[in-house]
Protein backbone atom coordinates (compact mmCIF):
# COMPACT_ATOMS: atom_id res chain seq x y z
CA UNK A 1 0.00 0.00 0.00
CA UNK A 2 1.37 3.38 -0.99
CA UNK A 3 1.22 6.28 1.67
CA UNK A 4 -2.22 8.92 1.93
CA UNK A 5 -1.31 11.78 -0.21
CA UNK A 6 -4.04 13.80 0.38
CA UNK A 7 -6.99 14.47 2.79
CA UNK A 8 -9.77 12.49 0.15
CA UNK A 9 -7.47 9.46 0.43
CA UNK A 10 -7.24 9.79 4.24
CA UNK A 11 -11.19 9.92 5.05
CA UNK A 12 -11.84 7.18 2.57
CA UNK A 13 -9.08 5.06 5.06
CA UNK A 14 -10.74 6.55 7.67
CA UNK A 15 -14.62 5.40 6.54
CA UNK A 16 -12.60 1.50 5.65
CA UNK A 17 -11.54 1.46 9.46
CA UNK A 18 -14.64 2.57 10.66
CA UNK A 19 -15.76 -0.66 8.23
CA UNK A 20 -13.39 -3.18 9.57
CA UNK A 21 -13.52 -2.54 13.61
CA UNK A 22 -16.62 -4.52 14.04
CA UNK A 23 -15.06 -7.42 12.03
CA UNK A 24 -12.17 -7.81 14.51
CA UNK A 25 -11.48 -8.50 17.86
CA UNK A 26 -9.14 -9.91 20.33
CA UNK A 27 -9.64 -13.12 19.41
CA UNK A 28 -9.34 -12.53 15.52
CA UNK A 29 -7.04 -14.53 13.98
CA UNK A 30 -3.14 -12.84 12.64
CA UNK A 31 -3.57 -14.09 9.25
CA UNK A 32 -7.73 -12.96 9.12
CA UNK A 33 -7.70 -10.35 6.13
CA UNK A 34 -10.05 -8.10 7.84
CA UNK A 35 -7.42 -7.68 10.80
CA UNK A 36 -4.22 -7.49 7.73
CA UNK A 37 -5.52 -5.01 6.27
CA UNK A 38 -6.94 -3.08 9.73
CA UNK A 39 -3.38 -2.92 10.43
CA UNK A 40 -2.10 -1.76 7.36
CA UNK A 41 -4.97 1.29 7.03
CA UNK A 42 -4.13 1.98 10.71
CA UNK A 43 -0.21 2.17 9.68
CA UNK A 44 -1.19 4.75 7.18
CA UNK A 45 -3.37 6.64 8.71
CA UNK A 46 -0.84 6.80 11.80
CA UNK A 47 1.37 8.15 9.47
CA UNK A 48 -0.52 10.67 7.63
CA UNK A 49 -1.67 12.31 10.75
CA UNK A 50 1.45 12.36 12.59
CA UNK A 51 2.50 14.84 9.78
CA UNK A 52 -0.75 16.47 9.33
CA UNK A 53 -2.22 16.15 12.55
CA UNK A 54 0.48 16.95 14.56
CA UNK A 55 0.10 16.76 18.71
CA UNK A 56 1.76 18.80 20.76
CA UNK A 57 3.10 18.25 23.85
CA UNK A 58 1.09 20.44 26.91
CA UNK A 59 2.86 22.86 28.09
CA UNK A 60 3.29 23.63 32.24
CA UNK A 61 0.88 26.23 32.33
CA UNK A 62 -2.13 23.89 30.93
CA UNK A 63 -0.85 20.74 32.68
CA UNK A 64 -1.51 23.09 36.48
CA UNK A 65 -4.60 24.15 35.46
CA UNK A 66 -5.33 20.63 34.44
CA UNK A 67 -4.34 19.29 37.54
CA UNK A 68 -5.88 22.05 39.94
CA UNK A 69 -9.31 21.35 38.93
CA UNK A 70 -8.67 17.42 38.93
CA UNK A 71 -7.78 18.38 42.76
CA UNK A 72 -10.47 20.55 43.20
CA UNK A 73 -7.85 23.35 44.49
CA UNK A 74 -7.59 27.07 43.65
CA UNK A 75 -4.61 29.42 43.06
CA UNK A 76 -4.16 30.06 47.15
CA UNK A 77 -4.33 26.16 47.88
CA UNK A 78 -1.90 25.67 45.59
CA UNK A 79 0.29 28.31 46.72
CA UNK A 80 0.25 26.40 50.01
CA UNK A 81 1.02 23.22 48.66
CA UNK A 82 3.87 24.53 46.84
CA UNK A 83 4.95 26.75 49.15
CA UNK A 84 5.45 30.05 47.13
CA UNK A 85 3.19 32.89 47.04
CA UNK A 86 -0.31 33.16 45.73
CA UNK A 87 1.09 35.77 43.08
CA UNK A 88 3.83 33.69 42.39
CA UNK A 89 1.35 30.86 41.53
CA UNK A 90 -0.34 33.76 39.20
CA UNK A 91 3.04 34.12 37.42
CA UNK A 92 3.53 30.81 36.46
CA UNK A 93 -0.23 30.31 35.24
CA UNK A 94 0.10 33.51 32.98
CA UNK A 95 3.21 33.00 31.98
CA UNK A 96 5.35 35.48 33.35
CA UNK A 97 7.96 33.26 34.95
CA UNK A 98 8.81 30.46 35.55
CA UNK A 99 9.39 28.14 38.42
CA UNK A 100 12.22 27.61 40.28
CA UNK A 101 14.38 24.32 40.59
CA UNK A 102 12.96 23.83 43.75
CA UNK A 103 9.53 24.91 43.03
CA UNK A 104 9.73 22.42 39.35
CA UNK A 105 10.48 19.62 41.76
CA UNK A 106 7.61 19.95 44.06
CA UNK A 107 5.40 20.79 40.98
CA UNK A 108 6.28 17.57 39.56
CA UNK A 109 6.14 15.35 43.15
CA UNK A 110 3.20 17.27 44.53
CA UNK A 111 0.99 17.54 41.47
CA UNK A 112 1.99 14.46 39.64
CA UNK A 113 3.67 16.29 36.60
CA UNK A 114 6.02 15.11 34.28
CA UNK A 115 9.74 16.40 34.95
CA UNK A 116 10.10 16.95 31.55
CA UNK A 117 6.52 19.05 31.31
CA UNK A 118 7.63 21.10 34.31
CA UNK A 119 11.29 21.65 32.75
CA UNK A 120 10.25 22.68 29.64
CA UNK A 121 12.39 19.94 27.94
Amino acid sequence: MAKIQNEAAYKVAMERIEELLPLVNDNTPLTDRNLIELDLLSDLVEEYEDEHYPIKAPSLVDVMKLRMYEMGINQAKLSELLGVSPSRISDYLTGRCEPTLKVAREMSRKLNIDADIVLGV
